[in-house]
């Protein structure tokens, strides 16, 4: 199984949740998949000082930031093809809902980064599942908008409620729980969209890559 890794920087107030996406990789090599991490070649949306949460008057490239989840080996977003690889997965954190899309502003009217955009429209077209954890669901949910695609963010209910607005259907799910639609073929989990211990988050996470193996099996 090869997984195309899509994050969205470093940290989980403006990137990628380094918990998840560590925990990810973990059960991604666990479950003997290969793996290549992508990000898009843009700048965050803003920057935050992750000790004081608070926003600094920085510039800093989502790519960049991404590299060091990857430890490096990362390619550009919009270099992907869905030809070369079974699934696509995204780690939660801000990142995913301020620089691969605009949810985190927008809401229910959110518009998706368009090296993302493409990335999720083309495995969705090719019917290769695609896994999405924490708030990235809400970017699934933008990109493919009015398909009524199964999807969870846990138990908010003001996040479930713009998800539908896009047309997607919510279902509520424990931390350790994953929501499958095996007929769009899109697989999700809340993480640390509820407050939960890393050892339940990697419950749900691992629950969700067996489920995404699962899905590249009857492709």
């Amino acid at each position: 199984m090869k997984v195309a890794i899509v994050l969205s920087g470093c940290g989980f107030l403006d990137g990628s949740e380094i918990h998840e996406a560590v925990l990810l990789l973990l059960a991604l090599d666990r479950a003997g998949a290969q793996v290549q991490c992508h990000a898009p070649d843009t700048r965050q949306r803003d920057v935050v000082d992750h000790a004081t949460r608070a926003g600094v008057a920085e510039q800093r490239s989502v790519l960049a930031e991404s590299a060091r989840i990857a430890r490096g080996r990362i390619l550009p977003l919009d270099g992907l093809d869905p030809a070369d690889f079974d699934a696509l997965a995204f780690p939660g954190g801000y990142g995913a809902a301020k620089n691969l899309c605009d949810f985190a502003s927008a809401g229910a009217d959110a518009r998706v980064e368009p090296a993302t955009l493409r990335a999720i429209q083309g495995f969705h077209a090719a019917r290769k599942p695609i896994l999405a954890l924490c708030i990235a669901p809400a970017l699934v949910a933008a990109a493919l908008r009015g398909k009524g695609v199964r999807l969870t963010i846990g138990d908010d209910r003001g996040v479930a409620a713009a998800l539908e607005a896009m047309g997607a259907r919510h279902e509520p799910r424990k931390v350790h729980e994953c929501c499958v639609d095996p007929e769009q073929r899109v697989v999700s989990a809340p993480a640390y969209m509820q407050d939960a211990s890393i050892l339940e988050v990697a419950r749900g996470i691992d629950s969700a890559v067996f489920e995404l193996g699962r899905l590249v099996k009857q492709t």
